[in-house]
């Protein structure tokens, strides 16, 4: 028993340092020789979009998201399915409701008159994610680069959970980014990127009708446009942050507080738990949100990319090559 304990223990620590390895091989300045434009080309197209719709800003930042949380920052997100392949739009937290990858082709369009063959998808996604958060008044960091594009893609595995959901618990928001190597900490500032960006009825109906942790007033005023009936306004928007919902800040925290957060997901970070301290804190402290927030999101675009020979760089970000 104790040799098959020691065994598993070092299959882990051997994935963790495999993984650890493949980030470790990005870096900010990969595209110094071979692209040195290419942050310039990106902020353009992306600048050019935030400013005329803004709620953008946050679909390519949850577009980061959800390619990384399945595969790893790979770029598996963008690929279309095919007569003979499955891709990920078509899962459930993806299908009507990730989007921006329109953006993500216009931008690689553009790339690829600069660079051919040089940068990939993987890495667009990524640096447009950090473009929209500073468009959006949130705070700026180096990005760093060197990722290259799967050939695959995985519906089961984006369907399997792994990205958390609307109505996730504490426990499971906890334990789904732990399982990509973020601590709980990470979880709760990279929620508060929530301070941006829109939610469908369906996601938020039944804690509007159904929970007793949210403010009355602000219960009846999402009910105004959020239908009780399923099947009716499912798709109806409405802002996660209804103070500043398109202005990145920190006041997504603030509306936990006086539990006002739209999802399940938002307001579990403060209802009695493990966390209720860190939302306190970044309420008060937007000087440590911004901090914390920039951390978590290098620590979220190093999970297991894809370096050197493996993957390859896609020249059109939608099919493998």
């Amino acid at each position: 028993m104790a040799v098959i304990v020691n065994l598993l223990v070092i299959f882990s620590a051997t994935i963790l340092i495999m993984g650890n390895t493949s980030s470790a091989q990005l870096s900010t300045n990969h595209y110094k020789k071979t692209c040195p434009n290419v942050f310039k080309v990106v902020k353009s197209v992306v600048k050019s979009t935030v400013g005329k719709e803004k709620r953008m800003g946050a679909s390519l930042l949850r577009l980061h998201f959800h390619d990384c949380f399945v595969q790893g920052c790979d770029g598996s997100i963008l690929l279309d399915d095919t007569s003979s392949f499955k891709g990920e739009k078509t899962a459930g937290p993806n299908n009507n409701s990730v989007r921006g990858y329109d953006v993500i082709d216009a931008i690689k369009s553009k790339v690829e008159s600069v660079c051919p063959g040089i940068v990939s998808c993987a890495d667009i996604v990524a640096i447009a994610a950090r473009d929209s958060v500073v468009l959006l008044g949130g705070p700026s960091w180096e990005v760093k680069v060197g990722r290259r594009d799967s050939r695959t893609a995985s519906l089961s595995a984006a369907n399997s959970g792994q990205i958390p959901s609307p109505t996730s618990t504490l426990n499971t928001l906890i334990n789904r980014f732990r399982a990509k190597g973020l601590s709980t900490k990470d979880m709760v500032v990279l929620s508060g990127t929530h301070t941006i960006g829109q939610a469908r009825c369906t996601t938020f109906r039944s804690r509007i009708y159904s929970q007793t942790n949210i403010d009355p007033s602000f219960a009846r005023i999402r009910q105004g446009n959020c239908p009780r009936t399923n099947g009716s306004g499912d798709n109806n928007l409405a802002p996660l942050d209804l103070r500043t919902p398109t202005f990145f800040d920190n006041a997504y925290f603030k509306n936990l507080i006086e539990q006002k957060g739209l999802l399940n997901s938002d307001q579990v970070l403060y209802n009695g738990g493990s966390t209720d301290s860190l939302v306190k804190l970044y309420s008060k402290n937007p000087k440590a949100f911004d901090h914390d927030v920039v951390a978590a999101m290098i620590r979220m675009g190093d999970i297991s990319p894809l370096t050197r020979s493996n993957g390859e760089i896609r020249k059109n970000c939608r099919r493998i090559n």
